[in-house]
């Protein structure tokens, strides 16, 4: 692949550049700006080549369907997703207006883009307030691919994604002969993923450690990992389909029972390698407000009126053994349910042992996993922290491929 730092003579080049700008916001305000600080050293670059460039991400969900079942919904998503205080974190960061465009097509942006100077910076809406973005549009495509003489793939976190953004743009301008390259973030998320994917000795044993809620969101990653991992350590609510599959009683913890045949074949085929809970945190209920009881229960001694909020004291500990004998570890999905402070131990105890592990190659593969760390003060201990839950998952089930980055390849 060419990356942004081998792209030469760039100079008053018009240069589109895909970033991750799916920030949270409460209220209008910036909750947390990391994948802006993330973007920052693609969109520095080009600047110093003399680039014009030209940004663009999405912002949260706009779902174009209920403009006749709900059009007041649509109408707060789009309120809601506007890139506006995004335009000016950037500007702050970059030290340097940076010129926001409310449109996603049409003469007012064609316009802005031309009286662009080198060095200049545009960003325009939210990609998703166009309907055909999602469905890769040829048109939409072809019009965002006019706008520019190359391209660069820096938003990983949609890199799992045929969008017109995403995909369509590239494909156009690489028919054309025009450069496409990814940018510094997604060279380090390709780098640092594909070593968990194309596995080499020295880096056994390799350890991965699954939670979350889903099995069924996991189905295929389970499978790839189960081909690549020496271990997989599973917590979090997706445990409790496993041990119910196996004949444990799960009580009213979260089940997927349309999933428990294959629970028990993964876990017969896994010969072992399938390492599961050996007790559980339980409460009388999730809410805190009409919680009475919390108590830890072996395995497979939930009662029916009970439900799974966290692996118990045992387990932590038998997850920790593992991990100190890892030199390779993925870890994607909770152990509980942190955001809760009585249920915090479990996934703070994959923290720590991950911490201890410094001979080992460790990962966290972003969304909730990724949260935690952050919240938990451990993102420095890690090798590598994804900005991508859902791509760090797909690179790993796809075995390295994803439409946005094959699409530049």
């Amino acid at each position: 692949m060419l990356t942004v730092k081998e792209m030469n003579d760039l100079e008053g080049k018009r240069v589109i550049v895909r970033v991750d700008f799916n920030v949270p916001l409460k209220e209008g305000a910036i909750r947390d700006d990391n994948r802006i600080v993330q973007a920052l050293p693609t969109i520095k670059d080009l600047i110093g080549k003399g680039a014009r460039v030209i940004l663009l991400s999405h912002l949260g969900k706009v779902q174009h369907k209920l403009a006749e079942e709900n059009p007041a919904k649509l109408e707060k998503q789009i309120k809601e997703g506007s890139l506006a205080p995004v335009a000016a974190r950037l500007s702050e960061l970059l030290n340097k207006p940076v010129v926001f465009i409310e449109e996603t097509r049409g003469d007012v942006l064609i316009e802005s883009v031309n009286d662009l100077q080198n060095g200049e910076v545009l960003l325009l809406q939210n990609t998703r307030y166009e309907d055909g973005e999602e469905k890769n549009d040829v048109a939409l495509s072809n019009f965002w691919a006019s706008l520019g003489d190359a391209f660069v793939m820096d938003a990983f976190g949609s890199a799992h994604r045929a969008h017109a953004s995403t995909y369509g743009i590239p494909e156009i301008l690489k028919a054309e002969g025009k450069p496409v390259a990814v940018g510094y973030l997604v060279e380090k998320e390709v780098a640092n993923l594909n070593r968990c994917v194309d596995v080499k000795d020295g880096d056994r044993p390799y350890i991965a450690i699954l939670g979350g809620l889903k099995v069924s969101g996991k189905i295929k990653v389970i499978e790839s990992l189960l081909n690549k991992c020496d271990k997989i350590l599973i917590g979090g609510a997706m445990a409790f389909t496993f041990l119910k599959a196996l004949g444990h009683g799960t009580g009213n913890s979260p089940v997927e029972d349309d999933q428990l045949a294959y629970a028990k074949n993964c876990y017969v085929k896994a010969n072992g390698r399938i390492i599961l809970p050996v007790d559980t945190v339980v409460s009388d209920a999730f809410d805190p407000a009409i919680r009475t009881t919390v108590q830890t229960v072996s395995t497979g001694n939930v009662a029916e009126c009970f439900q799974g909020l966290d692996i118990g004291p045992k387990t932590r500990e038998l997850f920790a053994m593992e991990i100190a004998r890892a030199k390779m570890v993925f870890w994607n999905g909770p152990m509980g349910v942190f955001e809760q402070e009585g249920f915090q131990k479990g996934t703070i105890a994959i923290c720590e042992a991950i911490a201890k592990n410094e001979k080992a190659f460790t990962v966290c593969g972003g969304g909730d996993s990724a949260a935690a760390a952050k919240q938990f003060g451990y993102m420095d201990d890690f090798s590598h922290v994804s900005t991508g839950g859902g791509a760090a998952l797909e690179m790993i089930e796809n075995d390295g491929r994803l439409p946005g980055i094959d699409v530049v390849s």
